[in-house]
């Protein structure tokens, strides 16, 4: 046997208060708003009222405390999956907009160079395919019942592409996968595919401040 669906649960939002990239860097947890977003993923999840046999987060602070509510509510522990990490990015550390913002100096136009690797950090196929990879391994690994995986916004837009058949160069403005989104995968035979898109922490949207990665 294995899953009967796979929930893609993006963080919540993030203290940030420097408005950089944070990327992979540590010491990036939640904001208060952040876990109240995390909360709502969480209430959504156990309102679906669907077992669940599995709770597996990216190994960054804040997908491991977006999972937390989601463990306490269901009872489960989290595993850690390297594979769910956020992608390396050149300009971690940095702020990205503004008078002095990394896209302004020319010193770091060459990370710019093209957009649909992209030059600036992990291939977008890399991504793909670890997550894909990550996701197959956390769909057979249980006998039944579904398998919650917290990650970032960009691997999970990768598989949303990726299981779409969509290119995966793509503009970063327009990706559909809000903080503490959740997106649902079930299986047609041998394929995941996407069924569902749910944003339970949209009435807290208006307040979020997050900077997310290009």
């Amino acid at each position: 046997m294995a899953a009967t669906q796979v929930h893609l649960v993006r963080h919540g939002e993030v203290f940030n208060p420097e408005r950089v990239l944070y990327g992979r860097l540590p010491g990036f947890g939640l904001s208060d708003l952040g876990l109240s977003m995390a909360e709502a993923a969480a209430a959504d999840l156990v309102a679906r009222a669907r077992p669940v046999s599995r709770i597996i987060a990216s190994p960054l602070q804040r997908t491991r405390e977006s999972a937390a509510p989601i463990a306490a509510a269901l009872g489960l522990p989290v595993d850690i999956e390297p594979r769910l990490i956020e992608p390396a990015n050149f300009f971690e550390g940095k702020r990205l907009r503004g008078p002095d913002g990394a896209l302004r100096d020319p010193r770091n136009w060459m990370a710019l160079a093209n957009p649909f690797r992209p030059s600036w950090g992990e291939p977008f196929r890399s991504i793909a395919e670890r997550m894909l990879a990550a996701i197959d391994d956390a769909y057979h690994s249980v006998d039944g019942g579904d398998v919650i995986l917290v990650s970032h916004q960009l691997p999970i837009w990768m598989v949303h592409r990726a299981v779409g058949g969509e290119r995966l160069a793509h503009d970063p403005r327009k990706r559909r996968c809000d903080l503490s989104s959740i997106t649902t995968l079930a299986w047609r035979g041998d394929a995941p595919v996407e069924v569902g898109y749910a944003n339970p922490a949209a009435h807290l949207q208006a307040g979020a401040t997050d900077v997310g990665a290009v």
